[in-house]
């Protein structure tokens, strides 16, 4: 294949699994706070003290500062969108809910950073294979952009059913797609022989959960897909190298730049929607909603609210 070495149908059927069980563990931390705090404080936890110094430690896959960073960042916020959730008068804190955006572009940042550095970056580094070029310096850009069109942050909402669930209105599809994309070249610039699983599973897991299940809910669900994920690969990261089941990377210069530079039209083209939204309807890019009056974001909103339904 173009973007993988060969692949088996065991292995798409083992990834169709992690898509699977994936959505039902974001779904099991959907249903109340308790099992949210079993999940996201108990069982890090106890990865953090018995399992992780010894599977996530120096020279290991999963041994960087970046992937250390990014579970317990994942985890942050997938407890700041429960307290969001679950404490009623951060519901209706505009400060608190800066919370959610700023996890969100922070989580970008660690990854845009990562970008530019393996750009330089060239062979067996920490146990991945980096073939860096200005394909990463691309998809650092587009990730840039990403950031910039986070939108209608202080239109966030809890919905009004027995899940409240965190949902952000303003965050429409092509903003999700953007990201998918950007996301997924990262993933595939920096650890390409982790991208079939860690970059292709893991998205599509949490935007078919906010599509198919819960629409507006595809924060929460992203961070809580990518906790869970992130404590796995911590935990056994042989799955997505060494086992029978990983899948490498084809590591091809055209692979690579032909990915990255998707994302960056993909993101740009949001960046010009964006702009032209905010001009036209003379938005507020900092406390207005860009989107409010698409098709998207009213069923969102009707869906969500007492007074839409």
């Amino acid at each position: 294949m173009f973007l993988f070495q060969n692949i088996s149908g065991m292995d798409w059927l083992v990834w169709g699994l992690v898509v699977i069980a994936l959505m039902v563990l974001n779904e099991a931390a959907r249903a109340n706070k308790w099992i949210g705090l079993i999940l996201f404080v108990g069982l890090p936890v106890v990865l953090t003290l018995f399992v992780w110094p010894t599977t996530a430690g120096p020279g290991s896959s999963t041994g960087t500062w970046f992937h250390w960073v990014k579970v317990y960042s994942a985890l942050a916020g997938c407890l700041g969108f429960m307290a969001l959730r679950f404490i009623p008068k951060l519901q209706h804190n505009k400060w608190a809910l800066i919370f959610s955006p700023a996890i969100l572009a922070f989580n970008i940042m660690e990854a845009v950073i990562r970008d530019f550095q393996v750009s330089h970056l060239h062979g067996l580094v920490d146990g991945v294979i980096m073939n860096g070029s200005a394909w990463n310096i691309m998809n650092g850009i587009a990730g840039i952009i990403n950031i910039i069109t986070i939108s209608g942050w202080f239109g966030i909402i809890t919905s009004h059913d027995k899940q409240k669930d965190m949902i952000w209105p303003d965050q429409i599809w092509p903003w999700i797609i953007a990201y998918d994309v950007w996301n997924f070249a990262y993933v595939y610039n920096c650890v390409g022989d982790h991208s079939f699983y860690a970059g292709a599973a893991l998205l599509i897991s949490c935007t078919l959960a906010a599509f198919l299940v819960k629409k507006g809910s595809w924060l929460q669900a992203r961070a809580q897909t990518l906790a869970f994920w992130m404590m796995f690969t911590m935990s056994y990261p042989a799955f997505v190298t060494d086992s029978q089941f990983s899948v490498q990377s084809t590591h091809s210069s055209a692979a690579l730049m032909t990915i990255s530079g998707l994302a960056l039209a993909i993101n740009v083209a949001v960046l010009i929607l964006h702009i032209y939204r905010v001009m036209k309807y003379k938005r507020n890019i900092l406390t207005d909603e860009v989107y409010a009056g698409t098709k998207a974001y009213d069923q969102v909103v009707v869906e969500n609210t007492p007074e839409g339904k």
